[in-house]
């Protein structure tokens, strides 16, 4: 193993908290010197873009991609949400860290019992946030976090927003002036594919020296759940959430509406196969 580690980041402050998060690890794990690469992503540029409408496949990881296979970084460290089920010939996926807390967190402006407009640009949380308050008016929102909670505690742009409470959590946001937390239960909101765990890529040469650096439990469950992702085909334009916690599955998606079932050690001996089988029982016509 080398001496030292270039990791390819974002450079938002949730990004650049969840690399040095990495760069502890790899340092304790392996005893080497990290280097962070600080990259900014399309995804980043285009702040005023609508993920929905342009589709957000790969906006925040085809820079950190790049730099892999261009040989500037030896890691790239992503939220595994953010990664598209296929990825770039030549890349692997090397691990993740121990999984943070997976829940999605209603951020309401104090004082507010029923939100009247929830400002979110994703549709799985908005179509599941519709089964919660089926009278609630949709807005899109853009920006780091303390640019949403901003947004909804002190300007007021809408009475709530959704926010990831591993996010949250590794900022120190515990609470936000003018705004009440909220987590939400699976069984109100399937999370999305990965939520919670920082996923570490890598070239496909490079992966069997990170066979055991990283969290065996985090690749087993967030393995299962990308190959749903990769089954469908789902971006950020697809109301998809994916979750598997222990041996339990939990499942949303635009056109079935929630569903949970219970796991087998089997199911996860081969992801692909599961997911089919699944999804085919789902109703899907894959």
């Amino acid at each position: 193993m080398v001496k030292k580690i270039i990791l390819a980041t974002r450079k938002s402050p949730l990004a650049l908290a969840q690399a040095e998060l990495t760069a502890a690890h790899l340092t304790a794990q392996l005893g080497v010197a990290t280097e962070l690469r600080k990259i900014v992503t399309t995804g980043d540029r285009q702040a005023a873009w609508s993920l929905e409408q342009r589709g957000g496949k790969g906006l925040f990881t085809a820079e950190l991609e790049q730099a892999l296979l261009q040989g500037e970084a030896d890691l790239a460290v992503h939220s595994a949400k953010d990664l598209p089920g296929d990825m770039p010939a030549g890349l692997a996926v090397a691990g993740y860290l121990p999984r943070a807390d997976v829940r999605d967190v209603l951020v309401v402006r104090a004082g507010v019992a029923v939100p009247a407009t929830i400002a979110t640009g994703s549709p799985r949380r908005r179509l599941q946030i519709t089964r919660l308050f089926p009278a609630a008016q949709f807005s899109e929102i853009r920006g780091n976090v303390d640019t949403r909670l901003k947004k909804i505690g002190e300007l007021h742009a809408a009475d709530a927003t959704v926010l990831a409470a591993a996010g949250l959590a590794r900022l120190g946001i515990a609470a936000w002036p003018g705004t009440e937390f909220r987590p939400l239960a699976f069984d109100e909101l399937v999370p999305a594919v990965g939520q919670g765990a920082i996923a570490i890529q890598c070239r496909a040469a490079d992966a069997a020296k990170f066979a055991t650096v990283f969290d065996a439990a985090t690749l087993r469950a967030v393995t299962l759940e990308r190959a749903f992702q990769t089954a469908l085909g789902g971006g950020c334009h697809t109301a998809l959430g994916v979750h598997v916690a222990g041996d339990a599955l939990h499942f949303f998606h635009e056109q079935t509406g929630p569903r949970a079932l219970v796991l087998t050690p089997a199911d996860f001996a081969d992801p692909g196969q599961t997911a089919r089988r699944v999804l085919g029982d789902f109703g899907f016509d894959l």
